[in-house]
């Protein structure tokens, strides 16, 4: 069976008792607020990104930049979610130390606690990304405080190489596969909620 979130993993619960700054390779899904299709649309089976799907991008290619034992793989921003492979690859002191700017204190708790954010974790990671992606639409739109994204996220960890092929393949064809795609409203119309009025 090919890989599908929706039947494979797609859960906001960390795995329990999971350190989240060992290294391995995180496969993460994160959709907008009320999945409103900020990022730009599907047109013929690829992804054309709009403004605010190049922030973004953009913020998510910068990732290594602020978690320096962070690579990236394969990750694709779609209308409403991004679905993206984390890898840490390094967990030493100074490759775990975050240059990130973000208003949480340094930690050295070895796994993540609600309110204790543990420096170099995947959820710490997201948390950052999110935040950066949220200020600076919130600055286009002159908007203060307003969430782009839904409060958790979906994560994978993959310890096999075909699995995260699978999932390596599964973002590739995401674009090609946005009509059955779940996360596309126009299979919930109704269910939408609209952050901003945008003429695209």
């Amino acid at each position: 069976m090919p890989y599908d979130p929706r039947i494979h993993h797609r859960r906001s619960i960390r795995l329990k008792g999971h350190d989240y700054t060992q290294p391995g390779a995180y496969s993460i899904t994160l959709c907008t607020q009320g999945r409103q299709c900020l990022f730009g649309n599907v047109v013929k089976g690829k992804m054309q990104l709009n403004y605010l799907g190049h922030i973004a991008f953009n913020c998510w290619e910068a990732i290594p930049d602020h978690f320096l034992h962070i690579e990236l793989d394969t990750f694709v921003v779609m209308p409403n979610h991004l679905h993206g492979i984390l890898v840490i690859i390094d967990t030493s002191v100074g490759a775990r130390q975050c240059r990130a700017p973000t208003t949480e204190r340094q930690c050295h708790a070895p796994t993540e606690q609600f309110g204790k954010p543990v420096c170099g974790s995947i959820s710490t990671v997201i948390r950052s990304y999110k935040s950066a992606v949220s200020k600076s639409i919130n600055i286009i739109w002159q908007t203060k405080g307003q969430s782009i994204w839904q409060r958790n996220f979906y994560e994978h960890i993959s310890r096999d190489q075909k699995p995260l092929d699978r999932i390596r393949q599964y973002i590739l064809d995401n674009p090609q596969r946005w009509a059955d795609d779940p996360e596309n409203p126009q299979h919930n119309p109704d269910d939408c909620e609209f952050l901003f009025d945008i003429p695209f």
